[in-house]
């Protein structure tokens, strides 16, 4: 075969089996940045605002908790149904897992967390939670509102998607570890990348914040019983007191951060439950305290957790008391730290760029909270980003986890168009890397 002859066969062979790849070069920067400006304009039309301002407000009246959202489920079901949206229930027992897209590689998530928390609302207002109990104070009804706001923006624009996009609906996110049983129950199967945010109160309206590397820490839950022998407060000697053996334990954890840890390796143990006695002059048989340990590093979370039973046992021993210690290994598993990858990073800058320009794309430090979306980027590369929704009337804003806490509903279409930008501009730039016909399918979706 002739050099010219070969040359010409190569360059063939690139334009059949590359054509896809190709053919997205003819979008512009000007094109691409664009497309999150539509999408943002599409999302504050009426029909679609107050659409999902509706479902939002669905959730809020009926929150469930983890592994409970049934009613939850239903409706995000009902909704991808309407849209025309295939899915596969259950995941993880109440999760959803939607698919837009040509069900072919590549593959690329975006998620929000369903459930509420044991709280009574305190907020009274039309749509005030009606389960007794159990309220969305931590923004978890809007996350679900934007998602589907996101997924009905794509499906209107399908013909961008160069891949398929999974929408994750997951269960449990607040202490079930539902993200580590979506994984393990198959939802992460050939997917690159996911995209995940939250609710920030705090954050002005139409401002994100996030950075590249360690973002929020991982963190664990611990309660111990500590047994000594109840007697008469007044006759101290023939008893073995709990109280004072506890209360040298809570002192002695503290050291763990201030002693053992690295300055430069941020970390906290902070106990928040003391239970024990019931009367001024009894001395009680037990007492139970409960707590959580956090930090940035695996390896200080471990130990941590190793130093925390070590001491709770020692300690208890000292004031001739038994203990024990439980870690809630299935019930609350371990959350690894919430780490964004850089290159996704860069994705993000510029779409929120396109979004919210530079001014309102904020560069934050690290929090001690935490976040199971960590367990999914311990398997793909993830990024995890807040969403401003301060709301300027409020003159005391109430934090996440609070009885009063509110969520600022002009902020739904930034969430949703946010969502639906980063996942079509990542498969487009996948495309220029992602030759035709490799991995496997969702055609099962």
């Amino acid at each position: 075969m002739g050099f010219s002859k070969g040359v010409f066969l190569i360059v063939y062979l690139l334009l059949v089996f590359f054509k896809p790849s190709l053919s997205n070069l003819s979008l512009s920067s000007k094109e691409l940045s664009e497309v999150p400006i539509n999408f943002l304009k599409s999302a504050k039309k009426s029909e679609v605002f107050d659409w999902m301002v509706g479902i939002r407000r669905k959730l809020h009246e009926n929150p469930e908790l983890g592994y409970e959202e049934f009613e939850t489920s239903k409706l995000i079901r009902k909704e991808l149904d309407k849209m025309g949206i295939s899915y596969k229930y259950p995941v993880a027992v109440t999760g959803v897992v939607g698919s837009i897209g040509s069900g072919k590689p590549p593959f690329v998530a975006i998620r929000a967390d369903m459930d509420a928390l044991p709280l009574q609302e305190k907020v009274e207002w039309e749509h005030k939670s009606k389960n007794p109990g159990k309220m969305h104070a931590c923004g978890h009804d809007a996350h679900v509102a934007m998602l589907l706001g996101a997924a009905r923006i794509l499906q209107e624009n399908r013909e961008l998607l160069k891949g398929t996009v999974l929408l994750v609906f997951q269960p449990a996110e607040e202490g079930g570890g539902g993200a580590k049983k979506m994984i393990d129950a198959g939802a992460l199967e050939n997917v690159e990348a996911i995209f995940g945010l939250h609710a920030a109160s705090h954050l002005p309206l139409a401002e994100v914040a996030s950075r590249s590397g360690p973002l929020l820490a991982g963190s664990g839950f611990f309660e111990a019983v500590i047994s000594g022998k109840g007697g008469h407060a007044a006759i101290p000697q023939h008893s073995i007191d709990p109280i004072l053996a506890a209360s040298n334990v809570i002192v002695s954890l503290q050291h763990l951060v201030s002693r053992e840890a690295d300055p430069l390796d941020s970390q906290v143990v902070t106990v928040a439950k003391f239970q024990g006695g019931g009367a001024f002059n009894v001395i009680p048989d037990s007492v139970t305290i409960g707590g959580t340990f956090r930090a940035f590093l695996k390896e200080s979370l471990i130990q941590l957790k190793q130093r925390i039973e070590e001491v709770i046992m020692g300690q208890a021993a000292v004031q001739r008391c038994n203990a024990t210690v439980n870690f809630f290994s299935k019930e609350k598993p371990l959350f690894p730290p919430t780490i964004n990858d850089k290159d996704l990073h860069k994705l993000f800058q510029k779409v929120a760029g396109d979004v919210f320009g530079t001014d309102g794309v904020k560069d934050m430090q690290p929090l001690m909270g935490s976040e199971d979306f960590a367990f999914f980027q311990e398997v793909i590369p993830g990024y995890f980003f807040f969403l401003g929704m301060k709301d300027d009337t409020m003159k005391q804003i109430p934090s996440p986890h609070s009885p009063y806490f509110q969520i600022n509903e002009d902020a739904l279409p930034y969430g949703a168009a946010m969502h639906a930008s980063l996942v079509v501009r990542y498969l487009l730039e996948s495309q220029t890397e992602t030759p035709l016909g490799t991995g496997d399918f969702h055609d099962e979706l």
